[in-house]
């Protein structure tokens, strides 16, 4: 059974376990240290050196997100793992600004990958749910004329049928 022992780490002081090995103690950096280490050493992230790396896109909850380093303007704007969602970030290059947490961008058409400026609105919590609650009276309306019409076609379809003597 290897020992353990709680170490501090030697750049931030944060306290952390580690093993003895090989009469060494491992590790003598918290995570985020060592990985701020392996970037002055390698020269660049870790995640650009990985197998499966895809230039810092992903996709979270349908939106795409983009990588951004601290070095970057918007870096503010980043969640724990340094990802900006890329319609926010659209967003906030256009205005020349970081955006604000409460500030909300809207997707005109509604698809959550169609980050076209001209398809973004900034808006702010209470507008977003007003534009929202409109969308969605609209969609049943639309929905509801739909199923009239249809209605409307069969309702004709059988009176001519029913006008049209049968020839037996």
């Amino acid at each position: 059974m290897r020992k353990r022992r709680r170490v501090y780490c030697i750049d931030c002081g944060i306290p952390k376990v580690t093993t003895l090995k090989a009469g060494e103690w491992e590790y003598p950096r918290c995570a985020s240290c060592a990985a701020k280490e392996r970037v002055s050493r390698i020269g660049m992230p870790i995640g650009m050196l990985a197998h499966n790396w895809k230039g810092g896109k992903t996709t979270s909850r349908g939106y795409k997100a983009i990588k951004v380093y601290p070095d970057d303007f918007f870096y503010s704007m980043a969640d724990a793992k340094g990802y900006i969602l890329e319609h926010r970030l659209i967003m906030a290059k256009s205005i020349g600004r970081c955006l604000h947490m409460w500030e909300i961008i809207h997707h005109r058409n509604g698809i959550k990958v169609d980050n076209r400026i001209e398809n973004l609105q900034l808006v702010t919590d209470e507008r977003h749910k007003q534009i929202t609650r409109l969308e969605l009276k609209i969609k049943r309306q639309e929905d509801i004329i739909q199923r009239l019409r249809g209605e409307l076609r069969n309702a004709g379809t059988k009176r001519l049928n029913s006008n049209v003597p049968s020839v037996r």
